[in-house]
């Protein structure tokens, strides 16, 4: 119990002081807030700005979990079909990865001129950023079975298919859920990335938007304010994906319980 109220408290600390610095510092200096604003102006710009924010904030939202959920469902099944055949993993396998290493600001532009749907092409971009984890983490997992347990299941004469539900998929478990872990704040970056080549704006209008709009009109510490709204959303992901990694893993899976004990 208590280390794990120190490993809640560790990090908050550190915040506060690094935020006590961030404010001393900008008022010794007397730094102008045009320039670096000082976190109490950015708190004043949260709180002028709240309504406007958290509606870009929904937008924002809607296009990472919409791109997540693909993610982990088109990048589940691509792992699946990749798994059942040695030649059609190596034929595709350099293209998932040639997708992967394409710069999305380089190809969202032209996805945005096909699809006809601003959301809809956000959610494209966000999610050829977001869905390589899941694809190369449920495949390693796939392929990381015990070779015993594989040997028990062959010398029954288990099929494909109850091979892949019984042994493969729990054994894939562990490292599918760490991949959603991943894609969870690849998803929010997709999304952030796209609304900044699409620079849309009007009901539709993200925090990108909202710190492009900023930043034309000097608004430092506004655009600080929808800085502070992406690391809080990319960090309620990561904890979110986290816990539902813990809660799906804790009660049978070593790898979990080893986390739990060092937690």
């Amino acid at each position: 119990m208590l280390s794990r109220l120190f490993s809640l408290a560790a990090p908050v600390l550190v915040g506060l002081v690094f935020l006590c610095c961030w404010q001393i510092i900008c008022r010794l200096e007397a730094i102008p807030p045009y320039i670096m604003p000082a976190p109490t102006d950015v708190a004043v710009a949260l709180l002028e700005n709240g309504s406007t924010l958290c509606h870009a904030l929904y937008s924002t939202l809607v296009v990472t979990l919409s791109a997540l959920l693909l993610s982990v469902v088109l990048g589940a099944l691509a792992a699946f079909t990749l798994v059942q055949n040695r030649f059609i993993e190596r034929s595709l396998m350099p293209y998932i990865v040639l997708m992967q290493v394409t710069p999305i600001v380089a190809i969202a532009p032209l996805i945005i001129i096909l699809v006809k749907t601003t959301v809809a092409a956000l959610i494209i971009c966000a999610t050829l950023i977001a869905i390589f984890p899941v694809i190369s983490n449920t495949l390693q997992g796939l392929h990381s079975v015990d070779p015993g347990l594989r040997a028990f299941f062959l010398m029954h004469k288990a099929g494909r298919l109850n091979m892949l539900l019984r042994l493969q998929i729990p054994s894939a478990l562990p490292m599918f859920l760490a991949g959603v872990q991943i894609s969870s704040g690849l998803a929010l970056v997709g999304a952030v990335v796209a609304e900044f080549v699409a620079g849309t704006g009007g009901n539709s209008a993200g925090l990108a938007y909202e710190i492009l709009q900023a930043s034309f009109q000097m608004d430092i510490p506004r655009m600080f304010a929808a800085l502070f709204m992406i690391t809080l959303t990319g960090l309620t992901l990561y904890m979110a994906t986290s816990s539902l990694r813990r809660l799906v893993l804790r009660h049978w899976h070593q790898s979990d319980h080893t986390d739990g004990k060092t937690a």
